[in-house]
């Protein structure tokens, strides 16, 4: 017998059930984390400051489809393109961001198309008070200007782009595999 294709963590905090990651999942994180940070970088000016548009925030909706390899390949794309960006706090305070918002979208689900809109919602709320908080700090700016800098952006990429992405893939069919596994 060959070795397990699986890898499992055991994660008691879900039940004690164990964590299943399997290859395309792990291929499906780098190709999410390749393309987030590509998008970052070769859109630094408008992906960096107070008022940003962050297009690779388009792919944070898909976690409602495709579950934790979003989470943590916008997570870790994210990790990576802030290098180009204000420093370790935003290193880690957008992949933290990122992941946070993706998880709770999963949670949220993605069977109707108000379930979707509403883990949109929910990203945009999360990704807008961790980044705008921190960038009002890193940027010396009043909170009010970094957070509706960031909430502006957020909607364009997240609840515009993103959500538009992810309705496209669902009336494709695309999404059919991943909905009916999650």
């Amino acid at each position: 017998m060959g070795p397990p294709t699986r890898s499992a963590i055991k994660t008691p905090a879900l039940g004690g059930d164990k964590l299943k990651f399997k290859s395309e999942d792990v291929a499906l994180t780098v190709i999410f984390a390749a393309i987030y940070a590509a998008g970052v970088v070769f859109l630094a000016p408008i992906s960096f400051g107070v008022f940003q548009v962050r297009v690779a925030d388009a792919l944070l909706p898909l976690a409602t489809l495709f579950g934790l390899p979003v989470a943590l390949g916008t997570g870790f794309g994210c990790f990576i393109a802030n290098f180009y960006g204000l420093g370790p706090v935003d290193v880690v305070g957008g992949a933290f961001a990122n992941f946070v918002a993706c998880v709770l979208a999963r949670f949220i689900g993605g069977k109707t198309i108000l379930h979707r809109f509403a883990s949109c919602l929910v990203e945009t709320a999360v990704v807008t008070l961790v980044v705008g908080s921190y960038l009002s700090a890193l940027l010396n700016v009043p909170m009010e200007a970094s957070l509706l800098g960031v909430f502006l952006g957020s909607v364009v990429a997240i609840n515009i782009l993103g959500f538009s992405l992810l309705e496209a893939l669902h009336r494709s069919g695309v999404a059919k595999r991943f909905v009916e596994k999650g």
